[in-house]
Formats: structure tokens, sequence, C-alpha cells
């Protein structure tokens, strides 16, 4: 996740002293599932009052379709919204539909299927003039289907402010031993027209990744563009959703330093948590449960245009808040970043670190610090009012272990303070679930 800059702010609010568990009502939200069987990549759209959800291939269908009276449900499996294979296609699952609604109000839908003449993934696409269905198939042929490259999967459709339209899709390069590319591909207002050349917007190149990345989705915020993927192997607990962002539609595009969902930042209450669609406040993704990938729905902020999941961990580096009689010491030894807060040993020694609540309500702060001169406290300030004592056992210096905390925040920024207390610890980082 994106380290946040630093902030100076005046505390003038008169505390209240609660002890270190009290520090909130309850803890950390985890992300409901809302179709609890075999649903994986959804992509959601609403149309109206409703909302309506697809996926890959299973059971209910070649493209399940869903619907719910809210985002958040409840949500009843419709069957298949595309009955009829394309005369492309042959025999096997078909992956990761995207649908939108086009300017003459049919909607369009994206999705990846087997191409015959090639052996490989390929793009189709398909309309209908009712969200539930039935889509037809447009074309004798897929919209790409580049056999040399791996086949072409993972479509997902992005219309800018300015009206225009984009696919956004992978190239199978996994399939083939070649480079995985996203990529960018400007269309008519139908969809189904290529308007120039396509554009790279990120590779697999990063150690996390496995090889691999995928399902794009790209949202475009007032200072950027957001582009959601997910890297790994889908089969387990590997797999995450990433983000990479750019002050340009066509890149460059830098990808955060650390994933924004993984099985580790749930808690384990995802399990690999991937293919990931964003609609309002709202992130939906899967996780595995018993061998099927059910539907989530989390809430999703933003933090000076950086998406915040809540009851996923954010990461906020304490070297980069504001500090008072304290110093930043680098070449930490197993330290996050390799650098931490040290000296926080006065009466007037503090960090102010700024965090983000999607929401306002119940959050987990897990604080990671070292004490090796016997157990140390700070006082931990909330916005300037909470305040309670947060203890930190002797585990040796350098020896970096998180403590929990129960705290509640508005929704948007806040700002804690870390103040000395008793004796003597460094600070590493702190999450916020």
């Amino acid at each position: 996740m994106r380290l946040l800059g630093r902030l100076t702010l005046v505390l003038t609010t008169a505390a209240v002293w609660l002890p270190a568990s009290a520090g909130a009502a309850g803890a950390a939200v985890a992300p409901p599932a809302v179709i609890r069987a075999d649903f994986p990549d959804p992509d959601v759209i609403q149309a109206g009052s409703t909302f309506y959800a697809y996926s890959t291939s299973s059971r209910a269908g070649r493209i399940q379709v869903a619907s719910a009276p809210s985002a958040t449900g409840p949500w009843t499996v419709r069957g298949d919204a595309l009955p009829g294979k394309p005369s492309w296609a042959g025999n096997g699952g078909f992956w990761a539909p995207d649908v939108s609604r086009r300017a003459d109000g049919r909607y369009l839908m994206y999705f990846t299927g087997p191409s015959t003449a090639t052996g490989r993934m390929c793009i189709g696409a398909a309309t209908s003039a009712d969200p539930l269905g039935p889509f037809q198939p447009v074309g004798t042929g897929p919209l790409v289907c580049d056999a040399s490259e791996g086949g072409d999967i993972d479509p997902s459709s992005f219309v800018d402010t300015d009206g225009r339209r984009y696919l956004v899709y992978k190239n199978d390069g996994n399939a083939v031993g070649r480079p995985t590319i996203l990529w960018l591909q400007q269309v008519a207002a139908d969809g189904v027209t290529f308007i120039g050349g396509r554009t790279e917007l990120i590779r697999n190149d990063r150690p996390e990744e496995a090889g691999v990345i995928e399902a794009p989705v790209l949202i475009k915020r007032p200072s950027q563009y957001v582009l959601f993927y997910s890297g790994g192997s889908y089969t387990g607990n590997s797999y995450f959703t990433g983000y990479a962002v750019s002050r340009s539609l066509t890149g460059p595009y830098t990808k955060a330093y650390r994933p924004l969902m993984t099985t580790g930042t749930f808690d384990g209450a995802v399990q690999g948590p991937g293919g990931t669609d964003v609609l309002g406040n709202r992130a939906y993704f899967h996780g595995w449960v018993d061998g099927a990938r059910w539907m989530y729905t989390a809430e999703l902020g933003w933090s000076n245009d950086y998406p915040v999941v809540r009851g996923s961990r954010v990461r906020y580096e304490a070297e980069r808040g504001s500090l008072n009689h304290a110093v930043v010491r680098t070449g930490a030894a197993g330290a996050s970043q390799g650098a931490v807060v040290a000296k926080v040993d006065y009466a007037d020694s503090w960090v102010d670190v700024t965090v983000f609540a999607p929401v306002a309500g119940a959050y987990t702060a897990y604080v990671s610090y070292a004490a090796g001169y016997g157990a140390a406290q700070h006082r931990v300030t909330v916005n300037g009012s909470a305040q309670f004592v947060l203890d930190y056992p002797d585990r040796g210096w350098d020896n970096w272990t998180q403590v929990p905390a129960q705290i509640t925040l508005a929704a948007g920024q806040n700002t804690l303070r870390f103040q000395h207390h008793t004796r003597w610890a460094e600070l590493d980082y702190i999450e916020i679930a």
C-alpha cells in the first residue's frame, strides 16, 4: 500500500483516558460473503435500482448472472446470461465477463472463451437489451485472439471522463512462457470497433506476482488513474489484488509497493482475494471456500485518490509521520522499508501518524515495535481526544513485534499520536484493518 505523506497537527482537545482494551467497541470488520456459491471473477453493475453480477462459468451457466436489490444483497443467482455459445468457440469454460451499458442503451458483454481455430482462450463480445440477457454473440470471430502471445483473456471496459471508450485486457503469456502484459485498446462507441493500436500499461515484473498478473479494472479518480489487477496463482492463498497508478491514461503506471488485498491483510477472513471489480464505494472479489470461489464485498474508500478497503490491513510507516523530539533510524535490521522511529524517550517525544478510514467505525491498529530494555509503554491519542496506554512487552531490539489496539476512527483522515509513557520502544509501522 502507498506510504502516506507527513502531517503536522496541533492537538488541543482535552484527553480522556481509556485502557488499551477499551479503545473501541469491537474489532475490525471482515468483508461478508454475499454469494455463498462458486461465483469467480465477479463483475458488478447497477441498472436502475437493481444490481447485477456476472461471473466465470460454473454449474449455474456459461456466464452466471445474479441480481440484488442493493449492493450488499440479498443476491440471487438467476442462471446463464450467455446461453448461446459463439460460433468460434469450442467446449470449455468461459472466463471473467465484463458488462457495461453503451450509449445506445444496449448492454455490452466482454468475455473469454476457447477458440477452436487457435486452441487458445480469446476475447469475444455479446449484446443484450436486458442486463439479465440473453446476450447474443457479436460477429463470427473473437475480438482479440493472438495465439503467438498465448491468447488474450480477462477483458474489461473503461469509459473516460471525455466519453471515450476503451477495452483493457491481458495477453496470456503465462500459457506460452512469454511476458504477461495488461493492454489498453481504444474502441468506438459500439465497444467492438478498434481505434488505433494498443498501449502497454503494466507487465509481470514483481516477485510476489509469481509471473502472473490479470483481471484488470481501470478507475479514474480526480488526480490519477488507478489500475486494479490480480497477481499470483489463482488456485491458492497466494492470489492477491494489487493496483498501479498514473497521472495519464496511457501511463507510465507505478505499482503500489504492497498489495491492496491478500489472505494475510484480511487475517485469513478471505482466502486468495482476487478477480476484483469496483462499483462506487464498494469492491467485489472472490475468495476460496471449500473448493469454490465465493463472492465477497467490502467498503472502499479513497485516501488522496489511493484505494483503501475496509477490513484489509493498510500499512503506514512510522518514520513518515510527524516527529517531535524523536529521530528516524535507518538501516534497522528486519524493519519494514529499513527505517523506524527511535529515541521516543522523553516526556515531549511523540510521532503523529495519519491513517485513513473508508467509513466511520471500529478498526484494529496493529503496531509494530521493538523494545529491549524491559517492557515499555506509549500513550496513544486518537484524533486528539480518546487516549489509552499501549503495552510493549520486551521481545528484544530489532525483533519487530505487533501488538493490536482497538480504536474508533472517523470517516476519512485520522491522526494517531504515539507518545512516550514508560521506558523505551522504537516504532516500525502501524497497520489499520
